[in-house]
């Protein structure tokens, strides 16, 4: 026997079935699982963090309220140590970029000198409003 009569002869389309169907349902458990992993760990997190931080959240005072001057404004004490290094480099950079900056132009100075991950560093300073828009798709230093 050879062929498609040795499979039939051996049981080999039962075994075949039944090897299908586990593989599909081994799949099929795992994807349910992946799928309410987010509940197991929402789950964990509010078990580890305690019957307590519910009230501490209710307990921290109100924020202060800043003009809009005061919102506008980028402070050096905002920046942490390593944000501020990020800004120094990023301005020595601005140097050679005309003004104002273009920040595809500063991305690609910055990609070709080596800096760390330029793209979350231009971000970290447009969020902290270190560089601030103008308007016209170009940016300007706020510090």
């Amino acid at each position: 026997m050879i062929g498609l009569e040795n499979i039939s002869a051996n049981n080999g389309w039962s075994i075949s079935v039944l090897g299908i169907s586990i593989v599909f349902s081994g799949l099929t458990l795992l994807s349910l699982t992946i799928a309410q992993l987010h509940k197991v760990l929402a789950f964990l997190e509010k078990k580890k963090e305690g019957p307590s931080a519910d009230n501490k959240r209710e307990q921290q005072p109100l924020p202060v309220v800043e003009t809009q001057e005061d919102k506008n404004k980028c402070k050096l004490e905002t920046l942490s140590i390593c944000q501020r290094e990020i800004a120094k480099q990023f301005q020595l950079l601005s140097e050679r970029c005309r003004k104002p900056l273009s920040l595809p132009e500063l991305l690609t100075l910055a990609k070709r000198l080596g800096v760390e991950s330029p793209h979350s560093s231009i971000n970290c300073l447009l969020e902290k409003k270190a560089l601030v828009p103008d308007g016209e798709g170009y940016y300007f230093w706020n510090l």
